[in-house]
């Protein structure tokens, strides 16, 4: 047995208000994991965004490293997870990582603008590297990428949106 993930997303504000209540209602999870080196690495961030778990619901901080590691350990079988990385090329490198998503895809809930991006939806910018992930995630891992920003929005496919907006 691996660790069951009931929700895999991509979200550059990682844990707010909208998924400690709405998202975490929804799947129900017993353990939030945010995956990202440069937070495990911030006391700060980590600190904070560990106090934004919904109650119930233990949230840890962890590396990517330390996420390929855990996830076919059995001691971790007992977590329903509920993934978040900050950036959609953090969740292609745990994919390439042998992380199983293909029951969940993965969802990408919130990326921030900046720089050479494109907005394909209100809350998704895009790049040349966010592409590059989403179509690995898409075409390769085989996994459905989509946008959707809380679970009563209807899913958005991002790999057709790539292709509308040029990418």
């Amino acid at each position: 047995m691996t660790m069951e993930i009931c929700l895999a997303r991509v979200d550059s504000r990682l844990l707010h208000g909208q998924i400690a209540t709405v998202w975490a209602r929804s799947v129900k999870p017993n353990r939030i994991l945010i995956v990202s080196d440069a937070v495990a690495h911030d006391t700060l961030r980590r600190t904070l965004i560990v106090q934004a778990a919904p109650p119930g619901v233990r949230a840890n901080v962890i590396t990517l490293a330390k996420m390929i590691q855990i996830y076919h350990d059995p001691r971790f079988d007992v977590f329903k997870t509920l993934l978040l990385t900050e950036t959609v090329e953090d969740m292609a490198r745990l994919v390439k990582g042998g992380i199983d998503l293909t029951q969940v895809g993965v969802d990408v809930g919130s990326l921030a603008f900046f720089g050479n991006m494109k907005m394909i939806t209100d809350s998704v910018a895009v790049g040349p590297q966010q592409a590059a992930a989403i179509r690995y995630l898409h075409d390769d891992a085989g996994l459905e990428v989509y946008a959707q920003k809380v679970p009563t929005d209807r899913k958005q496919n991002l790999n057709d949106l790539l292709g509308k907006n040029g990418f």
